[in-house]
């Protein structure tokens, strides 16, 4: 099996959808023969970190792309768009070189999302300007 670092959509108005979306791609890695992990899914269970705190959630986010390190394969599943801290994810792989990033769907997600083609159009657009996530994790460092 090969080891997954998992990025999909966590917080906002619609964490329920998201979690569901979540479970639904560590399923699909796993029909793959895939190793998943989702740190969102795991660091905000209740009693853990507290994704609304922008330090808790930073913390939460530098440890599961730590434990990302392990992991040969960066999956995006951006059936739901591309939030800030997947950018910030997808980012730290391109710059640390470590693995590769492979951007995923999933079909019985593919009608959520408004302006789909031209959602797809976008991210594959960003998938091979590498330079468009440079900026992004040094900025998602600092306090708003």
């Amino acid at each position: 099996m090969k080891r997954v670092l998992i990025e999909s959509p966590y917080g906002g108005d619609e964490t329920d959808r998201n979690v569901d979306y979540a479970r639904a791609a560590m399923s699909d890695c796993f029909k793959r023969g895939e190793a998943p992990f989702a740190s969102h899914l795991l660091y905000t269970q209740p009693g853990v970190l507290d994704d609304r705190d922008f330090a808790q959630r930073m913390q939460g986010i530098e440890a599961g792309l730590l434990w990302g390190l392990a992991a040969p394969l960066t999956a995006v599943y951006f059936d739901l768009g591309i939030s800030d801290g997947m950018r910030l994810g997808i980012s730290r792989a391109y710059r640390l070189g470590c693995r590769d990033v492979e951007f995923r769907t999933l079909e019985a997600w593919k009608t959520v999302f408004p302006n789909r083609n031209e959602l797809e159009h976008c991210v594959m657009m960003l998938a091979r300007n590498r330079g468009a996530f440079d900026a992004i994790d040094a900025n998602k460092h600092s306090a708003r």
